[in-house]
Order: structure tokens, then sequence, then C-alpha cells
């Protein structure tokens, strides 16, 4: 009571009720609702929308059973290609969270400590402004970029690196750069954030006291940024698990994204209930990912999400 005493107190009761209804109203009709009826869909029998909560829609296991054996139909033991596919596109986003955590830390740091004045905000500006391109535009960019005859080829067959075009796409490095680039910005705000509230005399007078660099940000600065290296590793890895354009753009002929097979079993074959699954395992695939960083970095829930 103390709390809501405090809240209504603060907010005044017109202000503070809006607030408070606008809340619930988000959490449960875009979250709680959403997810409770896609779980609730994954375990339905697939048959056609008019039969939908009839007898023949009842529960089963069927679409899990799915994703691990297969076709009834099948020899194989296991559905090694929708598997496969799942793991390749969790180890892809694990990949894609270490590259941006190492390409952003240096850059969050620099900004935090060492920027100073107009410099710092054009380094900010630079960041921010390729970002209000629309991120298919920037897929396709990507696809220019990394072509047979874009300016990556062209230039090292220009300096004699290559005697002909080099498979970029096909190899998916023009898919992982654009993972990487497309939420790059996810991972060096939250650090730059963390970062900026270290107090500087904390590493002057680990200098002076004849600390090398690498001890300064092993024993000072990464205690302290865990959190905001935390918030970005769980946000990078869950929107790049869950990336639907970059994939379909930028994929190679044999590469397959988890969240395509979800699209598909929602669009192409009709099969909601199926694709209502998949999506669940990826959710709660997040959440462990989500659990571990918290694991690892020994953080709460609560400084993730300052």
């Amino acid at each position: 009571m103390k709390y809501w005493s405090n809240y209504f107190r603060q907010n005044g009761i017109g202000l503070g009720l809006f607030l408070l209804i606008s809340v619930v109203l988000w959490v449960v009709v875009m979250i709680v609702l959403p997810q409770a009826y896609m779980l609730d869909f994954s375990f339905r029998a697939n048959v056609p929308p008019p039969q939908w909560g009839t007898e023949t829609h009842s529960y089963t296991l069927e679409h899990y059973r799915y994703l691990l054996y297969g076709s009834a139909r099948s020899s194989d033991s296991f559905n090694y290609i929708d598997l496969g596919v799942f793991a390749r596109t969790i180890g892809a986003a694990i990949l894609v969270t270490l590259v941006d955590l190492c390409l952003c830390y240096p850059v969050a740091y620099y900004l935090a400590h060492v920027a100073r004045g107009g410099w710092g905000r054009l380094m900010v500006m630079s960041l921010i402004i390729p970002f209000w391109v629309n991120e298919i535009l920037r897929a396709f960019a990507f696809k220019v970029l990394f072509g047979s005859s874009g300016v990556i080829n062209s230039s090292l067959m220009a300096i004699g690196l290559l005697d002909q075009p080099y498979d970029f796409i096909r190899e998916n490095v023009a898919l992982y750069s654009g993972l990487c680039y497309a939420y790059i910005l996810l991972m060096i705000f939250p650090i730059y954030n963390a970062v900026e509230s270290l107090d500087k005399n904390q590493i002057e007078a680990a200098r002076d006291m004849g600390s090398p660099w690498w001890r300064i940000h092993w024993r000072i600065v990464l205690p302290h940024a865990k959190p905001g290296i935390s918030s970005g590793c769980t946000m990078v890895f869950m929107l790049t698990a869950g990336a639907l354009a970059a994939p379909q753009v930028l994929g190679g002929p044999s590469s397959l994204w988890f969240t395509q097979l979800i699209y598909k079993a929602f669009n192409n074959s009709a099969n909601w209930a199926r694709g209502s699954a998949y999506a669940l395992v990826l959710l709660v695939a997040c959440i462990i990912f989500v659990l571990l960083v918290m694991r690892i970095f020994k953080v709460r829930l609560g400084e993730i999400a300052r």
C-alpha cells in the first residue's frame, strides 16, 4: 500500500490511473494474450479454420513430435533438416552476438571516455543516420555490396587479391555481415550507457599504479559494464534469432533460417499450429539464452532492463 500511495502522490490520481491502465493493457493485449493463444494453438491439431473449436481441433503433441522426429513416413530417426536449421540459427545468433560485442565494446568505451565535443557528436550521428534507412533496403544494399560485381569483389580483383569474384552470398558472409550491422546500435548504446557512468578517477588511479590497459578493462571497466553488456547481448541475440528480412534477402541457396520455417508454416503450408509450435520453441531458446547471460554476468533482470 505504501508503494501505491507514493505512486499516486507523485503522479496524481488521473495520470497515475492512465499510466497504470496503459501499461496493463499493453502487457495483456500485446504480450500475454498473443503468447497464450499461440501456446494453446501449438498443441492443437491442424484442421481447417471452419473446424476450429470443434472436436477435431483437439490437443496433440504432433507438432513438437514433428520437429524432433519428422514425418511418420520418413525413414530417418530424427528430423535432421528442421533440427539442423534450428541449431544453425541459434549458433549463428550466438556468433553475431559475440562479433557485435567485440566490435561495439571499444566503440562504446571510446564514445564514453575518449571522444569529446563535436567529435563525439559526429560519431554518434554517424552511427544513427544510416539506421534512418529501412532494414529491408539496408539488406538489399548489403546484397549489392557483396554481390559478384559489387564493390568488395571489384576492389579485391582490382588490387589482385582475387582472380574471379568470390561468392559471399553462398558462403553466408553477406548474411552474417548484414545481421551484425543491423543490430549494432542495440549493442553499442547499452554498453555506452553503462560505461559512461563509471568514475574516471578509478581508471586514472589504476594507471597511476602501473596497471596495464587490459587489466584496467578486466578489473574495472568490464565489471561496471556488465549490465550494459548483458542487455546488448540479449537484444542482439533475440533479434538475430528472430530475423526474417535479412535471411530472406541475404541468405544463400543452402541457407535456411528457423524463422523462415515458421513463416512457411503460417503462410505457405497454412499450418498455423506447427508454426506456433516452432515459434514457441524459438521463444524458449531465447529465454534460456537470457537466463544463461544473467548467470554468466551475474546480473539481475532489473539490471538488464535498465
